[in-house]
C-alpha cells in the first residue's frame, strides 16, 4: 500500500504552502526524520504522531494492542502535541524542508481545509479510499465528505458531530415549555415571550470571533439542507435556504429569543449558563464535554438534549459541527504502519463503542448505532437520559459538510455580513448577497 513517488516539486509545494497560511516555524512541534527511506513492511516501527488533543493521545496509546493484533507491526508511538492551526502550518513547512514530517497526523476540520489548496492533500497524505472500501456504506458518507478531495478520502473522521438542542429541563418545566419544539417558528414565538417576560433566552450564537460566528450560522444552515460550499468547493451562501436560515437567526437575536455571546466557551457564555439567562443552545454532540459541563458543573441533572426544531419549509432535525480527521503521510518508511494504525483502531466497532463511552465522540460506522450497550447508557449529567437514543433517532439525517481551500476567506467575509443582519442594518438576503459578492472578489484575488 506504499504510494507512488511524489510529482510536485519542492518549489511548487513551497508556493502552495505559502498560499495555505504561511510557513512560520513554530516552537514546540518537532518531528523525527526517518533513518531510512525503505518502507517498513512488518515488525518494530517508531511512529511519529501529531495531534492537538490529549484525548486522542490517550485513545491511540491505549489502542496500540488492537493495532498490533490486526497488523504485522509492533508500534512505538512518539507523540507531539500542538495547537490545531499550528499542526497544519508546521506539517506543510516540514514537507517543504523535506524532513521531520509525522507518520500520522490529526487534522481538525478547519485546519484540513488548508490542505485542499492545489495538490497539498494528494501530495502529502495517503488516499485511504481503498483501505475503507470493505466497509462500504457502513462508513457514514456524511463524515467522509469533510476530509475528501476529488472523490478521494485523505483522513478518517473521529466523530459524527451531530447538533442537538441542549436545554435546561428544570427551567423548561417551571416555565411550561415543551421538551421539544416542533419548528423554529414555535421556538421563536416562545422565546420572544420569555425574553420580554423573564429576561431569558432559549438559544445563543457567537458574534465576535469570525470562525465562531460563521460556525453558529453554519450548523443551522446544514440543518436546513444547505452548506457554505458544494462538492466542488464553490461557495453556495446566496441561496433561499441560506436566507431562510439567517432570517430565523436574525429574528431570534432581535427579539431576544437568541442571545449573542463573544464565543461559545468564554465568560459571556459561562455567565449566561450559570445565571440561567441562557436556557438552551444548538451545538454539536461534543459540546456537552467541552462547553456545558465545564461551564456549569453545578447544574448536573438539570440538562437534556432533543432533536432540533425543524425549519417549516424543509431540512432535517440535526446539523453538524467540527471533527478531526486522522491521516497517514505518504512516502515514509512507516506509511503502511500509519495507515493500519488508523484503520484498525478507528474502524473497529468495539473501539467505536469505547470511544463514545470514554470521549463522547459519536460512531462513524452506521451499524454501531444499533449497539444495545450504547443505547442503554444513561448520562447522569443529563438526568439519566439515554442520549444515544436521540442520536440513533437522527443519525440518518446527519448532513455532509463540504470544504474549500477558501474557507478562511469565507469566515472573514461572511462573519461581518452576518453581524450586519443580526443588528438589523440590512436584510438577510442583502447580507448574504453582499457576502457572496465580497467572497468571490477576495477568493479570485
Amino acid at each position: 500500500m506504499t504510494p507512488e513517488s511524489p510529482t510536485l516539486s519542492r518549489r511548487g509545494l513551497f508556493r502552495l504552502a505559502a498560499g495555505a497560511g504561511g510557513l512560520a516555524l513554530l516552537a514546540g512541534l518537532t518531528g523525527c526524520a526517518p533513518r531510512s527511506t525503505a518502507p517498513i513492511a512488518s515488525g518494530a516501527v517508531d511512529l511519529s504522531f501529531w495531534t492537538h488533543d490529549d484525548a486522542y493521545v490517550k485513545f491511540f496509546t491505549e489502542a496500540v494492542p488492537l493495532a498490533e493484533k490486526a497488523s504485522p507491526f509492533a508500534y512505538d508511538i512518539h507523540v507531539t502535541k500542538a495547537g490545531a492551526a499550528d499542526i497544519v502550518t508546521k506539517l506543510i513547512a516540514q514537507a517543504v524542508a523535506g524532513t521531520g514530517t509525522p507518520d500520522v497526523v490529526g487534522l481538525e476540520i478547519g485546519a484540513f481545509s488548508r490542505t485542499l489548496r492545489g495538490n497539498i492533500a494528494p501530495e502529502l497524505l495517503v488516499d485511504l479510499s481503498d483501505a475503507v472500501a470493505p466497509f462500504g456504506d457502513d462508513l457514514i458518507a456524511a463524515r467522509r465528505a469533510p476530509f475528501s478531495k476529488d472523490g478521494k478520502l485523505y483522513a478518517l473522521d473521529s466523530d459524527t458531530p451531530m447538533t442537538v438542542y441542549y436545554h435546561r429541563a428544570d427551567e423548561f418545566e417551571r416555565l411550561g415549555l415543551p421538551g421539544t419544539f416542533e419548528t423554529w417558528d414555535d421556538f421563536l414565538a416562545a422565546g420572544e415571550k420569555l425574553a420580554a417576560a423573564e429576561g431569558v433566552s432559549l438559544g445563543a450564537i457567537a458574534t465576535s470571533d469570525p470562525g465562531g460566528t460563521v460556525q453558529t450560522f453554519h450548523v443551522h444552515l446544514l440543518q436546513r439542507g444547505a452548506d457554505l460550499f458544494d462538492e466542488s468547493g464553490r461557495a453556495t451562501i446566496d441561496t433561499p435556504e441560506a436566507v431562510e436560515t439567517l432570517t430565523m437567526l436574525s429574528a431570534g437575536v432581535q427579539s431576544g429569543a437568541i442571545a449573542t455571546v463573544s464565543d461559545m466557551y468564554g465568560p459571556g457564555m459561562q455567565s449566561g449558563l450559570k445565571s440561567g439567562k441562557i436556557l438552551g443552545v444548538n451545538m454539536p454532540s461534543w459540546y456537552s464535554t467541552y462547553g456545558i459541563q465545564p461551564s456549569a458543573p453545578e447544574q448536573a441533572g438539570a440538562w437534556r438534549i432533543a432533536p432540533l426544531p425543524r425549519f417549516a419549509s424543509g431540512g432535517g432535525r440535526t446539523g453538524a459541527g467540527g471533527g478531526t480527521g486522522f491521516a497517514a503521510l505518504r512516502n515514509k518508511p512507516a506509511t503502511e504502519a500509519g495507515v493500519q494504525l488508523i484503520t484498525s483502531t478507528y474502524l473497529d466497532k468495539e473501539q467505536q463503542v469505547s470511544r463514545y463511552k470514554a470521549m463522547g465522540y459519536l460512531p462513524t460506522l452506521r451499524s454501531v448505532y444499533e449497539s444495545q450497550e450504547l443505547i442503554a447508557l444513561e448520562d447522569e449529567f443529563f438526568g439519566g437520559q439515554r442520549l444515544f437514543e436521540v442520536y440513533r433517532d437522527i443519525i440518518d439525517e446527519a448532513p455532509a459538510v463540504h470544504q474549500s481551500e477558501n474557507k478562511p476567506i469565507m469566515d472573514t467575509v461572511l462573519s461581518g455580513h452576518l453581524l450586519r443582519a443580526y443588528r438589523g442594518q440590512v436584510s438577510p438576503a442583502e447580507a448574504l448577497a453582499d457576502a457572496a459578492h465580497d467572497f468571490r472578489g477576495q477568493a479570485r484575488g
